[in-house]
């Protein structure tokens, strides 16, 4: 035989044997069973069933425990690392740190004129459902809906100039570019704030008052207080109102038939946006605390908020408290 040809024979034996032993990338793993011995009798066919272990099916076992493992991971990178938007949030509606108020040591409630608040909110919910509450139904069922959200929309507007104001005190002159755009675009094509074409610009919406800054300057913990008539405050939102007061546009009018209708009718838009939660302080245990711990933990994140400058839109804010301006009093200043 020539060599050359031999060479070439035995070069491709060698080739296909090659070939041969290496293993088919899209076969499946060979299943194999695994079957636990039974030593004893009482070594059931449940038991002798769960030691068999199918290789072929090994995503659905691994499942699980990737599951598991990514859990691990992200809880892992949650201990080691900065705290998420939800963490920051949780902290800031309770008052502390997420473990905080798991292990109980959460900021508690600073209520110590409990006593007196109590005969404050007495009184107030006593005029609220003797007069606000029916006030506010009647205009519900008489306004239509166009024309209250007009209306609601106007007194925003006018609270505009009073958020840029304690945005700048605060340091967030980027927020407060943000309300001067929305309160130059809605009073001029917004038809004096009667309409919003700055939520449909995307412009942001924010509100902000004194109390805030104040507790944005680090008065941080304040005791709570119920005033009659402007309900829920704390000490540092009292504070809050005199430095807000000079501010109101609606109390710079000088005629009090003007003013202080204006005033009414503000009172009543606020008491109307707040009726979808009568039926909630209706059935409470005790609505007292019901009002005092909601209000406090809302107060507590919009503080909370300003610190962490976080500047996503918030449009919960329209259910603030009475503003200051919208209590119709006379000036008894002139």
């Amino acid at each position: 035989m020539n060599p050359i040809r031999t060479l070439l024979l035995l070069a491709s034996i060698a080739l296909l044997s090659a070939c041969a032993g290496k293993p088919v990338r899209d076969a499946a793993p060979p299943q194999a069973t695994v079957v636990a011995p039974a030593p004893a009798e009482a070594t059931s066919e449940a038991e002798v069933a769960t030691t068999e272990v199918p290789q072929a099916a090994g995503d659905a076992v691994a499942g699980p425990a990737t599951s598991a493992q990514d859990d691990a991971i992200v809880a892992a990178s949650a201990d080691n690392g900065a705290p998420t938007d939800a963490e920051d949030d949780f902290a800031a509606l309770y008052g502390g740190t997420a473990e905080a108020n798991a292990n109980g040591s959460g900021a508690a409630t600073y209520d110590p004129w409990e006593g007196f608040n109590r005969k404050v909110h007495r009184f107030n919910n006593a005029v609220d459902r003797g007069v606000a509450r029916p006030l506010a139904t009647a205009y519900v069922h008489v306004v239509p809906r166009f024309a209250r959200t007009g209306i609601s929309n106007f007194f925003s507007n006018l609270r505009s100039p009073l958020t840029v104001v304690n945005q700048l005190l605060q340091g967030h002159a980027d927020d407060a570019w943000d309300t001067l755009g929305r309160f130059l675009m809605n009073s001029t094509l917004g038809l004096g704030g009667l309409f919003d074409p700055a939520s449909k610009a995307m412009v942001p919406k924010r509100n902000e008052d004194f109390g805030q800054t104040l507790g944005a300057w680090g008065w941080r913990q304040s005791r709570y207080v119920e005033l009659p008539f402007f309900g829920p405050r704390t000490v540092r939102d009292v504070f809050g109102l005199a430095g807000d007061t000079p501010l109101s546009p609606i109390r710079g009018i000088e005629s009090d038939k003007v003013r202080i209708g204006l005033q009414g009718l503000q009172l009543v838009d606020t008491r109307a946006q707040l009726l979808s939660l009568d039926e909630l302080r209706d059935s409470a245990v005790d609505e007292y605390t019901l009002t005092r711990d909601a209000w406090l933990q809302r107060r507590n994140y919009q503080i909370e908020r300003d610190l962490r400058h976080d500047r996503r839109r918030h449009e919960d804010d329209e259910q603030a408290p009475i503003p200051v301006d919208a209590m119709p009093m006379p000036d008894w200043g002139r």
